[in-house]
């Protein structure tokens, strides 16, 4: 086939050679990943991304080599034979053929590529984008998120969202976040809460709608005393999501902080908004507003006009939506609820407390240490039940195990504590960093820190000793471990954080 001259040129060959050789590639992996579903997180980046990148710059190399040449061919020329414009003649097979590939040759590139872009699109917008290409980095959200109950909502639906404008500036972001990576700039922990996020009632409300919140439910929770016997403890509570008639929606309870009809406002001391010294309150139908102010900790007039006010939504209680890291104490009750865990070990609670609460400098060793400690303990403790019991002990060594892969990662300083969940006010402030009775407005009206403005206890008790009330005379809450009326004094999380 007779093809011009300009073409016969090491760069232009150079770029039809990357070209193809990147197309078969292509193609090769394609197959593999269809026919036989070979490939990994990486496939997609090499398939989508970082090949075709190579096959459109050989494809450009193959103008540039030709534009270089025929610039050379036309020194050659006498001046009354150079043309100012190329010489386009179909009686020439060379103009010929050329046309017919250049033609031909267009149209299979606009084809594979416009399928190239789309598939592009939706690998950067999928799953195992997000959580597996940067392996450590995301790992434990990764992790975290297969636990949640949004493992079906992919990550851009809460983190992107709908329209181009917010996807353009997750992509700019996401530069440079491959820098980050790349370069290992990355925080270890990665600072929270993150910022520029988009809001919730832009993502979240999409589908969990204010105005049609559900009635109050029931929540039945057992834990586990850290004694000998490890002692079980049920609590039964009515969790009041919105108000007590089904009719008054959210116009009480839990949600009422989002009502349509309120606004709750508030600037934070700090930035891991733990502390919300000033909070202020609209009722935007009468316009009324209260001010509250927590005396302890008072901001000035220019820490107020320079920090943020935040209007409350849905992620100030519900922060770790999708991605919660539980605490060791909540984690091995609900093990040895479920049985994974066997209740009948003696000290096994105060065994896993003991192991849990310890730093390890790597996962990999956490996973040596705690089949270590739980062998030599009960080797030391109780040797009797080593070969009686070695199944249960076994069991329990791999589910503590699970338990701290599923939690804690060293590698990244990830736990519990880094990224506290506010949703409750057990081993975090969460609920209390408003509801502590030490918020007052100058008329000396307080955020009450009243139990029962988010919920009644119907049950508590241990097995067989169960006191019971009903869903319209509640009963009062009693420490498991006696206190006296401490709780009633103290911030659950002064205590419980400290624990474990």
């Amino acid at each position: 086939m007779k093809l011009p001259n300009s073409i016969r040129n090491w760069l232009s060959l150079l770029g039809a050679g990357i070209a193809a050789m990147n197309l078969f590639i292509i193609g090769f992996l394609l197959a593999l990943s269809f026919f036989y579903n070979i490939g990994s997180s990486y496939s997609g980046l090499f398939i989508y991304i970082i090949l075709p990148m190579f096959f459109v710059g050989g494809l450009i190399l193959i103008p540039i080599g030709m534009i270089r040449t025929n610039r050379k061919l036309k020194r050659k020329l006498l001046p009354e034979d150079k043309l100012d414009w190329p010489k386009i003649d179909f009686n020439e097979p060379k103009v010929r053929n050329i046309s017919i590939i250049f033609t031909f040759g267009t149209v299979f590139i606009l084809i594979i590529s416009s399928m190239g872009s789309y598939h592009a699109f939706h690998y950067t917008e999928s799953t195992e984008f997000c959580g597996k290409l940067c392996h450590q980095v995301m790992a434990p959200e990764f992790t975290a998120y297969h636990q949640s109950s949004h493992e079906r909502v992919k990550c851009v639906e809460c983190h992107v969202g709908e329209g181009s404008g917010w996807y353009m500036r997750s992509k700019l972001s996401g530069l440079y976040q491959v820098y980050s990576v790349l370069a290992k700039k990355y925080p270890k922990p990665i600072t929270t809460p993150l910022e520029n996020l988009r809001p919730a009632r832009e993502t979240c409300e999409q589908c969990h709608w204010p105005q049609k919140f559900y009635d109050s439910k029931l929540k039945n929770k057992r834990s586990y005393l850290a004694d000998e016997t490890t002692t079980d403890h049920t609590i039964v509570m009515k969790m009041k999501t919105s108000a007590s008639l089904s009719a008054n929606g959210i116009s009480e309870g839990i949600h009422w902080h989002i009502n349509p009809d309120i606004k709750i406002e508030y600037i934070a001391s700090s930035r891991d908004r733990e502390k919300l010294p000033w909070v202020k309150y609209t009722n935007l139908k009468t316009g009324k507003v209260k001010i509250y102010l927590e005396p302890d900790n008072l901001l000035n007039q220019k820490q107020i006009d320079s920090l943020e006010t935040r209007t409350m939504d849905c992620l100030d209680c519900h922060n770790r939506p999708s991605h919660d890291y539980h605490n060791p104490q909540n984690f091995i009750d609900e093990f040895i609820s479920s049985g994974e865990i066997s209740k009948h070990l003696p000290d096994i609670k105060v065994v896993c407390m003991d192991i849990l609460i310890q730093e390890y400098p790597s996962t990999d060793s956490a996973m040596i240490a705690i089949k270590n400690q739980v062998l030599e303990y009960y080797e030391i403790m109780y040797p009797e039940i080593i070969e009686s019991n070695k199944e249960a002990i076994n069991k329990a060594i791999t589910t503590i195990q699970k338990g701290y892969t599923s939690n804690i990662f060293p590698e990244m300083g990830v736990n519990w504590k880094i990224y506290p969940n506010h949703l409750g006010h057990l081993e975090t402030n969460g609920c209390f960093r408003c509801h502590n009775d030490k918020h007052v407005t100058d008329q000396g009206e307080t955020i009450s820190r009243d139990c029962n403005l988010c919920h009644d206890i119907v049950s508590q008790g241990k097995t067989g000793e169960m006191k019971n009330g009903t869903l319209t005379q509640p009963l009062e809450f009693f420490h498991p471990v006696d206190i006296d009326k401490e709780w009633k004094t103290q911030l659950c999380s002064e205590c419980h954080e400290q624990l474990y």
